[in-house]
């Protein structure tokens, strides 16, 4: 196994790593919207913008492992609302493209800092 660490970022607050590679594959810890090199969290930014933010740090995982969005098998997708499925398909689609790993989407209640959504994934490395 190895841990994977995105450069420049912050110690993760809890115990966990970001991401473990292992037999070839890739397990990402879950991702929020926070910024992961200065801490800031976007909890009351939009759900669109914290989407974006979830995103954007997704790939910053893959790509400190040597991965892509392209190479991502399942996706699980926590949300504090189930209202917000429609807009979190749409902002997905127009990230994710053509490619369509599997996915769950869960609508959870609260989740931590009363961020709107949360996700973890696997991939190929």
């Amino acid at each position: 196994m190895k841990k994977i660490i995105i450069p420049g970022a912050l110690p993760p607050r809890g115990h966990y790593t970001p991401a473990i590679e292992s037999n070839g594959f890739l397990f990402l810890s879950g991702i929020i919207p926070a910024n992961p090199v200065t801490g800031e969290k976007h909890n009351t930014a939009s759900f669109g913008e914290q989407t974006a933010v979830v995103l954007n740090n997704l790939e910053t995982v893959l790509k400190a492992a040597g991965s892509s969005l392209q190479k991502l098998v399942k996706v699980t997708v926590f949300l504090n609302d189930i209202s917000h499925w429609d807009e979190f398909n749409k902002l997905y689609l127009e990230r994710m493209g053509d490619h369509k790993p599997a996915r769950t989407v869960v609508p959870v209640g609260n989740l931590h800092y009363g961020f709107l959504i949360e996700l973890d994934a696997i991939a190929e490395v």
